[in-house]
């Protein structure tokens, strides 16, 4: 028998009351990660590796729910995404919105004083920090799948989101927060599509000398560009093969001029090291743990800075799952960052896809063209009506 109008309309709704409540965070989120409280002034949570992990992905999490509570016309009374940082003590600061379509892509979220001081937690706690850029990934949900899969294209096809009008409202965000709080006290995190915004705008970010922590979960690592880059690296390192076997009388000079120039750029290198958290079974991100074409670690040159001691810099923090979801879209769910039976392992291999993505970062700046010296001025003034300075 066909059900009613009102039957299916109340089926439906039952529906989405189900798909609300299993995003609550005392249903859907972490079991076991207390939140800050008097103790955290005596030895700080924020210190623990694993509880910053956990952390992050759920305010990653809450960006997702914005862009769901907006869909679903639930107001801030009834909102799910608050839940998932009101119990760290963070607040909502600024909402990150695509104008285009008006999604929700990411949020300024910030330390909350008055929250926390009924928390008996009068101020921040060591390693805390004060904004976090949170950035969402790909929702494929008609509101907002048009724009979200166009910059997925755009970075397949290009290995960039630089043209995207979101990279431009992230970075714009980041800035604000740095300039406010202090780069020490900034964070940036995403996944998925996020992870690649939150990569990139960290990196431009370093670029200007301005050093944030950056937490990337599940970052894209395939794209057309990548692919052509790999191949031109592979016939380039044949080249350099069968060269080294070629008699080259200015190779021992070049070789000189590498060593002497090596470790320039050292200092930068070593102040930004983002965090990758990656699952193997994820083929959009596993490319980052594939290092048989190279390592992503950088050789100083000797020096007097903490890096140039001759021994290899890290350029990235790269965390693998050793024991956690095998399926992909589990491998590639925001959910194995912050639940209780995933093992981690730090990886001892490091990637070629990072060392080719921040390799502008030390790379070693073109040389000035030398300037000529300007006389002194009394050897002007004693030449004066004699000879012209030419310079």
């Amino acid at each position: 028998m066909a059900k009613t109008v009102p039957e299916k309309n109340a089926g439906q709704a039952a529906a989405v009351a189900a798909a609300a409540d299993s995003f609550e965070f005392h249903v859907y989120g972490p079991r076991n990660l207390s939140p800050p409280s008097w103790k955290d002034l005596l030895r700080s949570s924020w210190k623990d590796p694993n509880y910053r992990r956990m952390v992050i992905a759920c305010f990653i999490q809450g960006v997702y729910l914005m862009e769901l509570d907006r869909q679903e016309k639930r107001d801030e009374r009834t909102g799910l995404a608050p839940q998932w940082w009101r119990p760290f003590k963070y607040r909502l600061a600024q909402p990150l919105v695509d104008e285009r379509d008006g999604s929700v892509y990411g949020a300024v979220l910030e330390w909350d004083r008055q929250a926390a001081l009924s928390g008996y937690v009068p101020f921040r706690p060591a390693g805390a920090p004060a904004a976090v850029v949170a950035l969402r990934g790909t929702l494929l949900r008609a509101a907002t799948a048009r724009r979200d899969v166009t910059d997925d294209l755009r970075f397949l096809a290009w290995d960039s989101l630089k043209g995207s009008v979101r990279f431009a409202g992230a970075l714009a965000a980041l800035r604000a927060a740095a300039a406010r709080h202090g780069a020490g006290n900034v964070w940036a995190g995403g996944h998925s599509l996020g992870a690649g915004f939150a990569l990139q705008v960290g990196k431009a970010m370093a670029k200007e000398g301005v050093f944030v922590e950056c937490h990337v979960f599940n970052p894209p690592s395939v794209s057309l560009a990548t692919s052509l880059r790999g191949f031109a690296e592979m016939a380039g390192d044949v080249w350099s093969r069968v060269r080294a076997w070629l008699p080259y009388v200015g190779s021992s000079a070049s070789a000189a001029q590498d060593a002497a120039g090596g470790g320039q750029d050292e200092k930068q290198t070593c102040k930004w090291l983002p965090h990758l958290y990656i699952n193997t079974n994820d083929y959009i991100c596993c490319y980052y743990t594939d290092a048989a074409s190279g390592t992503a670690t950088v050789t100083a040159g000797g020096g007097s800075n903490g890096c140039g001691t001759g021994k290899t810099t890290e350029l990235a923090k790269i965390v693998l799952v050793s024991k956690g979801p095998t399926k992909f879209l589990d491998a590639h769910g925001l959910q194995q960052w912050w639940a209780d039976d995933v093992e981690l392992q730090v990886a001892l291999n490091h990637s070629k896809l990072i060392d080719r993505q921040l390799r502008s970062l030390y790379a070693a700046p073109p040389a000035a063209a030398p300037q000529a010296a300007r006389p002194p001025d009394n050897a002007l003034a004693n030449n004066k009506g004699k000879t012209s300075w030419r310079w």
